[in-house]
């Protein structure tokens, strides 16, 4: 069977290229009996794609193409014309990517990681909520079989009229990184990013993530104590600076699990997610968290 899949999201540092990235790893290591075309396609990291499937070992192969992702979307999105046939060959399975859903005449596999476009697009950029809407449409009409992490997202999913028939629950994992950093690597990277004394630890800066309730809580607990709260993520304007909070921007993913370990504890109250993965890397560092109450969070937490 040749199964082709759409690894576009695999250039970027986000939660959902390592997904991608793992998925097909895996997929290559453990399925001997079947042939993999991996397709992707971007014009400014178009020399990315190589390096990032540099290990990869299997049966497959590769056609990436330098092509905008706003093209893609358009083409497949907006105008839902050009198979994937077209520019992959023939295949029986094809799995999309989180941005476009391309025809095929294949079997059609989607991963939906969460909805935050569709139900809270107030939370997120315009141009994305336009992307997601589009892509979604054609998911809703024409998916054969959508992969969700959680039961919260099921739930989403099925309140928006998608077959139950068609859901398929499938929970992620941490990556074999996340494990708990010895004591001096913690002490090398407070002393990289001027962290003194004891931290809380907060990851993510967009708004669903409810970083000025973070905030404003903070400023309630530090009262009279030596503590810092400390953010991964840039400041942004709607932010307002607080004695106390350190943000220490973009962090390569390797430097994580010293983030965790090093933290009294992570805080991770966010309004909606499809899988609050944050929350299982920090327990796996050993690291204890409080979270809300709302969408996948009970659910991962517990």
């Amino acid at each position: 069977m040749h199964i082709g899949i759409d690894i576009s999201p695999i250039i970027y540092e986000t939660g959902v290229s390592w997904y991608v990235y793992h998925l097909v790893k895996n997929l290559l290591l453990l399925d001997k009996a079947n042939d993999y075309i991996l397709f992707g396609g971007s014009l400014r990291r178009y020399s990315d794609f190589k390096k990032k499937t540099v290990g990869f070992r299997g049966s497959f192969r590769t056609r990436f193409l330098p092509l905008p992702p706003t093209l893609l979307g358009f083409m497949w999105n907006t105008l839902h014309t050009l198979p994937v046939e077209s520019l992959v060959g023939p295949v029986d399975v094809f799995h999309s990517s989180d941005w476009t859903q391309p025809p095929t005449k294949s079997f059609k596999v989607t991963t939906i990681h969460d909805l935050t476009p569709i139900k809270y697009p107030e939370l997120s950029h315009p141009r994305i909520v336009s992307v997601h809407t589009s892509r979604f449409k054609w998911i809703k009409k024409e998916a054969d079989a959508v992969i969700v992490p959680s039961q919260s997202t099921k739930k989403d999913l099925l309140e928006l009229d998608i077959s139950e028939s068609k859901i398929f629950v499938i929970p992620e994992a941490t990556d074999p990184m996340m494990k708990p950093a010895g004591r001096e690597e913690v002490q090398k990277l407070k002393r990289r990013y001027r962290i003194s004394g004891k931290f809380l630890l907060a990851v993510g800066i967009a708004e669903r993530k409810n970083i000025e309730r973070v905030i404003e809580a903070f400023e309630r607990v530090r009262a009279g104590q030596d503590l810092r709260l400390v953010i991964v993520g840039e400041q942004r304007v709607y932010i307002e600076p607080s004695r106390g909070v350190i943000f220490v921007g973009h962090v390569p993913f390797h430097e994580l699990p010293a983030f965790y370990t090093g933290a009294e504890a992570f805080i991770y109250p966010s309004l909606y997610e499809g899988f609050g993965l944050p929350i299982l890397e920090a327990y796996a560092c050993g690291t204890p968290v409080v979270t809300s109450n709302l969408s996948s969070m009970p659910e991962i937490a517990r």
